[in-house]
């Protein structure tokens, strides 16, 4: 497993669970569920590393 593919795991596994091709049509499916996620991790970071 590449780094990049472990980067869009996350939306990949959403995009198969709903039998989307995340390659095609889905890319925008996994584009977004990816964006929630690496926002809420490194949010959480900031205020961790700020308090």
């Amino acid at each position: 497993m590449t780094f990049s593919e472990a980067l869009l795991y996350p939306g990949t596994k959403v995009c198969e669970h709903y039998g989307v091709n995340p390659e095609g049509e889905g890319a925008l499916i996994r584009w977004m569920v990816n964006t929630l996620i690496y926002l809420v991790i490194s949010l959480t970071l900031v205020w961790v590393i700020a308090v």
